[in-house]
């Protein structure tokens, strides 16, 4: 399952929240492709989920090459409800998608989350406005909030309900350990070339 979306939407604390139980107390920004993985147990049959999160900024769009699109099961599109500017990136990263063959009228299904649901903000994205936008792109919409602890059940059935769907209605992709192997070592590169090009850039203050 892939999860893609703007920077600090909160897609990494999604993951952390689903595949560890808990909210991360520190995070630092997704550079390249990152995993997590949690075993489930759906009607009687072991499923493992790959949560694959993606960095969210704009240099790094390019570079979650095509070989990261391969084999998904799902897709998990994260806005944050208190930034109107990451809902508006949504059809980005529908293109996105859309260009390695991930459609909204194939067999990969696709759910919209609106993330940080428990921040007041006068600015908000209404859900009457995300379930439009979700309607007209054929997915599910759920709002909730990774870091709230009142929302972490709400976070682990959305994910669940996901791999009910998945359980249902297609064969699962059996990843091979030489294909896992594979796809920690293309992570791995990812992440130290893009390491690599920071220090080269350099930061300004």
């Amino acid at each position: 399952v892939i999860i893609v979306g703007n920077a600090a939407v909160g897609k990494t604390c999604l993951s952390f929240r689903f595949c560890c139980g808990r909210f991360p107390e520190h995070t630092e920004a997704t550079i390249g492709v990152d995993f997590r993985e949690r075993s489930c147990a759906i009607e009687n049959e072991l499923l493992r989920v790959q949560l694959w999160d993606t960095a969210g900024q704009e240099r790094y769009r390019q570079s979650i090459v095509a070989h990261y699109y391969r084999n998904v099961n799902a897709v998990v599109f994260v806005y944050d409800v208190t930034c109107r500017d990451s809902f508006n990136d949504l059809s980005l990263w529908i293109k996105e998608c859309e260009k390695h063959g991930l459609v909204s009228d194939g067999e990969v299904p696709r759910i919209l989350i609106g993330n940080k649901c428990d921040v007041e903000c006068a600015n908000k994205v209404s859900t009457d406005e995300a379930q439009m936008f979700a309607d007209r792109n054929n997915m599910a919409l759920f709002e909730t909030s990774a870091k709230s602890a009142s929302e972490a059940d709400h976070v682990e059935s959305i994910f669940l309900t996901l791999l009910h769907k998945l359980q249902q209605s297609k064969p699962m992709h059996v990843q091979s350990q030489g294909e896992r192997q594979q796809k920690e070592q293309e992570r791995l590169i990812l992440k130290a070339n893009e390491a690599a090009n920071l220090e080269e850039q350099g930061f300004c203050c």
